[in-house]
């Protein structure tokens, strides 16, 4: 199962991003494997409009079973996952990456 999570940095340590489409960075964790990968997701900045699917365009290329977010995605980017079987998964602002991991492996979590 591969989870993506909206990120401030690009390690573990790093704080979940409450935003979703304009979150600096995605860090993909592959959960069988423990290998990670970090999408830089610092350009959606400068998008005027459209970055909440821009930033679900690229989780979808990863092909992420999960999403854990803080607030999650706005009514644009929700309405692309709707569509597909990517689960989102809320409330872990404030958490490190690797807390919101845990948390989510005991089911505590909201799931959209």
């Amino acid at each position: 199962m591969k989870i993506a999570f909206t990120s401030t940095g690009k390690d573990m340590s790093s704080k979940i991003d409450a935003r979703f489409g304009r979150t600096d960075y995605i860090i993909v964790l592959d959960d069988t494997t423990k290998g990670i990968d970090i999408i830089d997701n610092t350009a959606i900045a400068n998008e005027a409009h459209g970055a909440g699917p821009k930033t679900a365009q690229k989780i979808f290329e990863v092909k992420a079973d999960v999403i854990i977010t803080g607030n999650g995605p706005g009514g644009n980017a929700l309405t692309v996952f709707k569509k597909s079987a990517t689960k989102i998964f809320i409330g872990a602002a404030g958490m490190s990456v690797e807390e919101a991991y845990q948390q989510f492996l005991k089911n505590k979590l909201s799931e959209m």
